[in-house]
Order: C-alpha cells, then sequence, then structure tokens
C-alpha cells in the first residue's frame, strides 16, 4: 500500500551521531576521539572517514562484547582510556557514546569521575564525555553536542576577559576552515576556531606516521574561549538545542552572534557587517573585489542556469545554505530534504529562499532516499546538489549531480572543497553551470565545441 506507514530506512540521508563527535573531537589538538561501545562503530567510522578525507583516522573503542553488554563496560572503558594514554601520548580524550551502551546504561560522566579518581597519581589527560546515540539524531546533533560538551568542560569557570573571538563554523571542509581564518585574520581579529580541522583531516605528506596529526584547537585557547569578547557561530538551526555558543553565552556571558552558512551574496555580507560590528574595521579590499568578481559571474552565467530545477540533499544546514544559493543564482530547488528533523528546518528554508524562486520547493525533514527518490523522479530535476550518496538516483534521472559536502566517496578532493563565502559561492557556480553545460553537450547527437 502506497501510504502504508513505515519504519524502516532505505539509503539513510544522513550518517550515526556519534560519527559527527568522533570527527569534531580530531578537530582538538592532542586529541584522540574515542567510542565506548563496540569495536564495529569505530571500524565503520574510520572507513567512512577515511573515504572522503584520504587521511589517516585513529579512533580508539572500549570494544564492548556480550559479556559487557550485560554486566557493564565500565572495566573496558577504564582500560582502553590507559591504553589511549600509554600508546598515544593524547592530551585530550574524546568520549563518546554509542546505542549499545546508551541501551545498557552505562553512567559515563560517573565512570569517568571513577577513573580519574582511581588514576590520580598519573599525569592524566583532559577526558571530555558526549552522549550521542545514534537513534537520538544525526551526525550533526553529535558534532554539535560534542563541541557543546567540549566548552562546558574544558572552557576555564572563572574567565579572564581578552579581545579575541570564539568561532564555531560547524561541519565545513578543511579548505572552509583556512579560508574562515584568513577572513578573520584581515579584520584583525584573533579567533580561536573550534573545531580546526583544517590540518587534522587535511595534512601534508611526512616521512615519518604521526599517532596524532599536529594541529587543531589547542587546549589552552579553548579554556580562554569563557573569556573572549564574542562568539560567531555558524547555523540557522542551533536555536532548538544548547550549542557551545549558547553553552558560552548561559555560563560566561559571551555573546552570541549567529548566522547562517555564509554561502553566496546575502549570507556572506551578513558575516561581513558583523565582522565590521565586532572590529570596528571596514570590510578589507580583497573581499569586495572577490564579491565583485562573483557579481560579474552570475552576469555572465545566468543564461546557463535560469530557470532550471535542482533537487538539494545533505545535513540541514549546509542544504539551507545550498538552497539560499541556488535560489539566489536562478536555479528553482524543487525539492529540498534532509535525514534530520525537528530543528525548525522547514521554516528555515522557505526564509532563505522566500523572495527569490516562484514557490516555495517542497521541505522534506526526517526522509531517507527511498522518500526522496519516490517524489523527486515526478518533478522532473535538470540537477542534483549533494553529497555521493545521490549519485545512483542522479545517473536514473539523467540528471548531473554536483558534489557538495559530506561523504563524497566517488569523487577526489572533498577536503578540498569550498563552500563559503564569495569565493567558495563562486567556485560553486562555476561548478553548477559547467555541469549543466556538459549534460547539455553530452546530450546533443552531434556534439559541439563552443557555448
Amino acid at each position: 500500500m502506497k501510504d502504508a506507514p513505515f519504519v524502516s530506512t532505505t539509503n539513510a540521508c544522513k550518517l550515526c551521531t556519534p560519527l559527527g563527535a568522533a570527527l569534531a573531537f580530531r578537530g582538538i589538538e592532542g586529541a584522540i576521539p574515542f567510542l565506548h561501545g563496540s569495536q564495529g562503530c569505530a571500524t565503520y567510522m574510520r572507513r567512512y572517514i577515511i573515504s572522503h578525507f584520504r587521511e589517516p583516522m585513529d579512533i580508539a573503542s572500549s570494544a564492548l562484547g556480550e559479556k559487557q553488554a550485560v554486566f557493564g563496560g565500565g572495566p573496558n572503558l577504564k582500560k582502553g582510556i590507559l591504553n589511549v594514554m600509554e600508546k598515544y601520548g593524547a592530551t585530550v580524550i574524546g568520549v563518546a557514546t554509542t546505542c549499545l551502551t546508551e541501551t545498557i546504561g552505562d553512567d559515563v560522566p560517573r565512570l569517568v569521575y571513577e577513573f580519574k579518581k582511581e588514576f590520580a597519581d598519573l599525569p592524566l589527560p583532559e577526558i571530555v564525555t558526549v552522549s550521542t546515540p545514534s537513534y537520538s539524531g544525526t551526525h550533526m546533533d553529535g558534532w554539535h553536542a560534542a563541541m557543546a560538551a567540549t566548552v562546558d568542560q574544558l572552557a576555564d569557570p572563572e574567565p579572564v576577559r581578552h579581545g579575541g573571538v570564539n568561532v564555531l563554523p560547524g561541519f565545513v571542509s578543511p579548505e572552509d576552515i583556512r579560508h574562515v581564518k584568513d577572513i578573520f585574520e584581515d579584520f584583525g581579529l584573533a579567533a580561536t576556531i573550534l573545531p580546526d580541522i583544517s590540518e587534522t583531516m587535511d595534512g601534508p605528506a611526512l616521512l615519518d606516521y604521526e599517532k596524532i596529526p599536529k594541529g587543531g584547537t589547542p587546549v589552552s585557547g579553548i579554556k580562554a574561549m569563557s573569556g573572549a569578547r564574542a562568539t560567531v557561530e555558524f547555523g540557522r538551526l542551533l536555536g532548538l538545542a544548547e550549542s557551545a555558543g549558547h553553552v558560552l553565552q548561559r555560563r560566561f556571558g559571551v555573546p552570541r552572534v549567529s548566522l547562517g552558512l555564509p554561502m553566496g551574496i546575502r549570507e556572506t555580507d551578513a558575516l561581513f557587517a558583523a565582522l565590521e560590528d565586532i572590529s570596528g574595521r571596514p570590510t578589507p579590499a580583497r573581499y569586495a573585489r572577490e564579491r565583485g568578481r562573483y557579481v560579474d559571474s552570475l552576469v555572465d552565467g545566468h543564461k546557463y542556469v535560469s530557470g532550471k530545477r535542482a533537487v538539494v540533499y545533505g545535513e540541514e544546514d549546509l542544504v539551507i545554505g545550498l538552497t539560499a544559493f541556488l535560489a539566489e543564482i536562478g536555479v528553482h530547488p524543487v525539492l529540498v530534504a534532509t535525514g534530520g528533523k525537528d530543528k525548525g528546518f522547514k521554516a528555515a528554508v522557505a526564509a532563505a529562499c522566500a523572495d527569490m524562486v516562484p514557490e516555495l520547493p517542497a521541505i522534506r525533514e526526517g526522509v531517507d532516499f527511498f522518500d526522496i527518490a519516490a517524489e523527486a523522479g515526478e518533478l522532473a530535476p535538470d540537477l542534483m546538489v549533494g553529497h555521493s550518496k545521490g549519485y545512483r538516483y542522479a545517473k536514473q534521472w539523467n540528471a548531473p549531480l554536483v558534489r557538495v559536502g559530506f561523504p563524497l566517496h566517488d569523487r577526489f578532493g572533498g577536503q578540498r572543497v569550498r563552500h563559503l563565502s564569495y569565493g567558495g559561492a563562486q567556485a560553486l557556480f562555476d561548478r553548477v553551470v559547467n555541469a549543466v553545460l556538459a549534460r547539455q553537450q553530452d546530450a546533443c547527437p552531434v556534439g559541439y565545441g563552443y557555448l
């Protein structure tokens, strides 16, 4: 029956919660992600992350089995932390729970408290704990929960005020993080970016393997976040949960500036306006030139993409940013979908594109690719925008797939895809235009070499 309810998921449009936490912890200097659960969880996540970033990714595990599922995983957790201390020399261990340990009821904060008392004679690392069962959300929920826990547990409870700025960029590429650093530096702002995966997930070739790659947000910087002059946080859907920015505001009174992902002109203009207010400086000329070049390219290329119909999918905040960007360049998003739910997604998408499209797209949350395919096939999209998991449907509908976000398993360089600021919009616009042109050229029976 077509309308019969079902509870199964077919080709999920999201990833598991602890995966997001593990990847976020990788953006802290000297940190090792640690999954309290079965060995298979860590193995799956490592393979998934490595396939996208093309970098080694160690994730420790308490490796619970049937015995621990019955009697509790406390001894395995404590032994695992000791092993990580010995083998890696980690200065931070980020402990994320899994479905198994949440289901059996392990009290991880209590177990870590016991561990610190039992081994108080050892030079212990910082240990951050976060609850991330997969049945509670998506990888983005895990990412944001890990960062909120990090700030809550590591920020100095007696802050020393300083002129620096906290930056919480969300899950963007290492290339994006590098560019965000440049922007804040050009405004004369000392920025602490959390997490910083710009080097840990896109590092140089080395002669010797590093157990913990260089880079990441220093612990000293995280401790000082409680004394910053402001926090700039990217993400439209963070208002319904306590993000790291909310923690800093609630506990330490650090003003929070909430922005959408700066993708396209309007959202990037909002970022630069905020930085002008914080820094007291005008926007540097290089960014005005970037903006002007992007506008010029819109004039040159609008005839190729204006009125094209797009299906957009992926993690919530990226999809909102992509929808605003596509509407801005004249593409009509006809279906906007995400695997997350219950965060105000529909209202945020509508606000991002309402005055730039002839009619609002179909907006779906909490869906898998079975749901997306069932609806999108009837909409005859001209292109799809999202990660690699949508390829089979793009091929089925003979629509080009512009690959963005995570994961990109069937293309090279996912860690260097740029999405943010005017330069990121420029790169995405060029890719969208060229994807449309390539499909038209390939479909032409005689072919042509000039457009």
